[in-house]
């Protein structure tokens, strides 16, 4: 570490866990407006999406003169962090998930945002706005990237089967069942499912891809609004979504082997390489799947309605995150201002490449199909517009998301389980953390 950068940073962080940060004698972080800003980015190093984030710190620099360093980080993003929050050498800015801010701000590892004096703040989406603010209504963030979910089918599959595309949950689980017994690739092997799912319990998988299920089938995780929630996971319709989706696991068969310790990263190949057939997945694979299985062999499908008689989509994104202790804080406001204009969500965007970090662009000044020309990215929009909700607004939502992780992940390898009983016991690990929280209502 730099001497300089040392100086700015020795005190960053001690005692993360009680929220303090970096102060000199004025109560405030020791200040070097020519410091260089240090980016880190959840992205795969090597990759495109790492290409782009070069870019767009590259762009800042030309703009301000201000130099800027990117770095890709992956695996165990968030266990690193803590390593360099430890070393007190937390970078200045984090781009990572917005469900990552609770985790952030309990921590103490971020300092509040000024909305007012963010130049070009008011251009942003109020919705976008929502997944940079904490439960006690402060901003702690700076919206930077949004996205939602939708059904990637195998085409050329469906026609094989002779379905059409789904239009309600009974249609999608049959679709599913032809998939799976009706040999769509043509090999005379049974060696084809339904269902893609990355159901594994790291980084709450498994109740990450449920999520937009519970919901559009009328259950939910949390009732109530932001400062009192309710637990709300084991009512009936939230055990109806839970049993219908272990059905699909222990009576249909029809998921790919394997899905309950499937991450993302894993669960991408089964989808193009023929092994699934139906995967609820977000726009940034559509590069990846047209270069890897062909453009003309899927399709991409708004999710049905379910029970509850709506759709709904799981809203997220990526924030930029204000790390605390900067010694550019002045450099790292005019980096988030810089990421959210116009030109540096065009810039995120990478055209139609899978090289893009802004999914759907936050900034309403751009139009999706003036850089994008794929039309895909349409159907995208709609649903994040129509039916994209983020999750509930508590203090720290990773502890909610684990624990609904662990709980369905067993409910679904154990064929045998009592799925009530399970989510009974949930719900009394949901109201403590609401205590433990302060928003128990």
């Amino acid at each position: 570490m730099s001497t300089r950068r040392l100086l700015a940073t020795v005190m960053a962080t001690m005692l993360v866990a009680t929220g303090l940060t970096a102060c000199g004698d004025d109560g405030a972080p020791e200040q070097d407006a020519n410091a260089a800003l240090d980016i880190w980015i959840r992205k795969p190093p090597g990759s495109n999406s790492e290409k782009t984030a070069k870019a767009i710190a590259a762009g800042f620099t030309a703009a301000t003169g201000t130099p800027a360093t990117v770095t890709a980080l992956f695996e165990d993003f968030e266990t690193k962090l803590q390593q360099a929050a430890a070393q007190k050498d937390l970078p200045d800015i984090v781009i990572n998930d917005t469900a990552q801010l609770g985790t952030l701000v309990k921590q103490g590892l971020v300092r509040e945002v000024d909305k007012a004096a963010l130049a070009g703040g008011a251009d942003l989406s109020p919705t976008s706005w929502d997944a940079a603010t904490g439960a006690d209504g402060k901003t702690y963030g700076v919206p930077f990237s949004a996205q939602s979910f939708a059904l990637f089918i195998r085409k050329d599959w469906r026609e094989k089967v002779g379905a059409a595309q789904p239009k309600s949950w009974a249609e999608l689980d049959a679709l599913a069942q032809a998939f799976t017994t009706e040999d769509p690739d043509g090999n005379g092997k049974a060696d084809t499912y339904g269902y893609v799912v990355p159901g594994s319990t790291k980084r709450g998988y498994t109740a990450w891809y449920l999520t937009s299920f519970l919901w559009s089938g009328g259950g939910d995780f949390l009732s109530g609004d932001t400062g009192k929630f309710t637990t709300a996971v084991n009512t009936p319709q939230s055990v109806a979504v839970v049993d219908g989706f272990k059905k699909q696991f222990c009576t249909d068969k029809d998921v790919v082997p394997g899905a309950v310790t499937l991450e993302t990263t894993q669960a991408h190949p089964l989808f193009e390489t023929g092994k699934g057939g139906i995967y609820f997945t977000g726009p940034y694979n559509m590069a990846r799947f047209d270069k890897n299985l062909g453009k003309d062999k899927y399709e991409i499908v708004a999710l049905p309605a379910g029970p509850g008689g709506k759709a709904q989509s799981l809203a997220e994104g990526e924030n930029v995150y204000l790390m605390a202790g900067s010694a550019n804080e002045t450099g790292q406001q005019k980096f988030a201002e810089f990421a959210v204009s116009v030109q540096g969500q065009t810039i995120g965007m990478a055209g139609d490449s899978d090289g893009g970090i802004v999914r759907l662009p936050v900034n309403t000044g751009v139009q999706l199909s003036t850089v994008r020309k794929d039309t895909r990215w349409a159907t995208f929009e709609q649903v994040f517009k129509t039916s994209g909700r983020y999750v509930p607004a508590v203090p720290d939502w990773t502890p909610f998301r684990q624990a609904a992780a662990e709980t369905i992940n067993t409910i679904v390898a154990d064929c045998g389980s009592d799925t009530k009983a399970q989510l009974d016991k949930l719900a009394q690990t949901f109201d403590a953390e609401l205590t433990k929280q302060g928003v128990k209502g």
